[in-house]
This record gives structure tokens, C-alpha cells and sequence, in this order.
């Protein structure tokens, strides 16, 4: 895989719940930016028929018992990561949205060296793609909340598409976010000093299935996760062994 170094290893995890109709796409994609690539598909209590669609397509399969979110789902496939030694772990949510091809760009930053955790904006270059007013409003308010709280800039909070490297993959394997992972995570970074970046990315219209976050519950979203942060920045750190 031209785009890794000398006997390094990547791991491409895609959470997936009901994503019958985007998944097979998804992993071709992949299978075709980077080829020889080891992809697991986490499903995530699918009730659809993700899990076929996924090992039809030569991926890894790993059930959840039931939907426990992508915070949990996300957080199974750093540990397979950490377990097996991989040195990069990138996030391709299995919606169709992300654009295999630009996996290099987040990887890089990691293989320089400069950053522990890439995520990839669609606001970095340009207006980005998101499906309605109201969300892409919540969105930039997240982002500026994440900005102040963490003093580094955030443009693109809630992005699913992000690349860890070994030191991130041992800290997401211990803990991650439940809830609200995108948005939480950056701030757990930022308190445990895992240093986070963001790289230009493009974005596409989901090509099946349905978001959970609607245009109506993109405000109740917002509150809940601002809620959550908050709290969280009143706590403690989590207390993790050395990363």
C-alpha cells in the first residue's frame, strides 16, 4: 500500500447499521483506493441485512448483540486495532459518504509525525456538503463551543471520517465516548493530550439508508451534545494508563 511506509499497517473500520443499501459500495471503494487493505465492517444490531452485505463484499464481520451506538461500535474496532497491532486506524462511516481516495490525506499528518488524530472537514475548502440549514447551523455552533473550550480550531465537530495512530488506538480502545463520540472525542483529546487536526475533505449525499440526526431533532441534538460536553469538562479526566 503505497501510501503507508516500509511495514506499516492499516486498519479500516466502518460502522454500519442498516447500511444494506450503501455498504457493498462502500467496501469496493475501498478495496480500490487501497488495495490489500483489512477492513471491518462493525454491525451495529443492523436489522436489515448489513452482515451479508459486508462478508459478501470480503469484509470482517463483527455482530453487536444490539444497537449500542457508534461510540461503542467505533470503540470495538480500536480495540481489534490495538489487539492486533495496527499502527493507523481510519473511521469510513458506512453511508456512502466518504471518499476513499482521500484516506491519504488524513494519514498524512499521522505518518509526519504532526498530529495523533486526523479528522477530515468538509468546511476547510469551501461550503461542504450537509443535508439541511438547520443541521449545518448545529454544526458550526459545535464547532465553535469545541473551538473555545479546547483553544484549537474546529470546523467540521461532528465528521465521522478520521485516522488515529497507534497512540490514539490505544487511548479510543480504553475509553471513547459513548453518546456523542465525534464531538466529545475532540475534547477528550484535547484533555489528555492527544493532538488533533483537521484536513480538508470533500463529502457526497448518503447513497441509502436514513441519518438518525433529522433536520427537526438537529436542534435537540445540539443541546444534548453541548449538555454532554459540558458536564464532561466538569469531570475529571479519565484516568488511563500510560498512551
Amino acid at each position: 500500500m503505497s501510501i503507508l511506509p516500509p511495514n506499516q499497517r492499516l486498519l479500516v473500520i466502518v460502522p454500519a447499521f442498516n447500511e444494506e443499501a450503501s455498504l457493498a459500495r462502500v467496501i469496493a471503494e475501498l478495496r480500490a483506493a487501497l488495495p490489500g487493505v483489512r477492513v471491518v465492517v462493525i454491525n451495529d444490531g443492523s436489522h436489515d441485512a448489513t452482515q451479508q452485505v459486508a462478508h459478501d463484499a470480503g469484509a470482517q464481520v463483527i455482530n453487536l448483540p444490539y444497537n449500542l451506538g457508534i461510540g461503542a461500535a467505533m470503540q470495538t474496532g480500536f480495540i481489534i486495532a490495538d489487539e492486533e497491532g495496527f499502527d493507523f486506524a481510519v473511521q469510513v462511516d458506512g453511508d456512502g459518504q466518504h471518499d476513499a481516495r482521500e484516506i491519504g490525506r488524513l494519514l498524512q499528518p499521522l505518518i509526519d509525525g504532526t498530529a495523533d488524530v486526523v479528522v477530515g472537514s468538509r468546511y476547510l475548502e469551501g461550503p461542504g456538503y450537509v443535508s439541511s440549514t438547520m443541521r449545518r447551523t448545529g454544526i458550526r455552533i459545535l464547532a465553535a463551543c469545541i473551538t473555545v473550550l479546547t483553544g484549537q480550531r474546529c470546523t467540521d465537530a461532528t465528521s465521522g471520517f478520521r485516522a488515529a495512530n497507534r497512540r490514539a488506538i490505544k487511548l479510543c480502545a480504553l475509553y471513547y465516548p459513548p453518546d456523542y463520540p465525534e464531538p466529545e472525542s475532540l475534547v477528550v483529546f484535547r484533555k489528555l493530550g492527544i493532538r488533533a487536526r483537521e484536513v480538508p475533505v470533500s463529502m457526497r449525499a448518503r447513497t441509502g439508508g436514513k441519518s438518525s440526526i433529522t433536520a427537526a431533532r438537529s436542534g435537540y441534538y445540539m443541546l444534548k451534545v453541548l449538555l454532554a460536553i459540558g458536564v464532561m469538562m466538569l469531570r475529571r479526566a479519565p484516568r488511563l494508563r500510560e498512551v
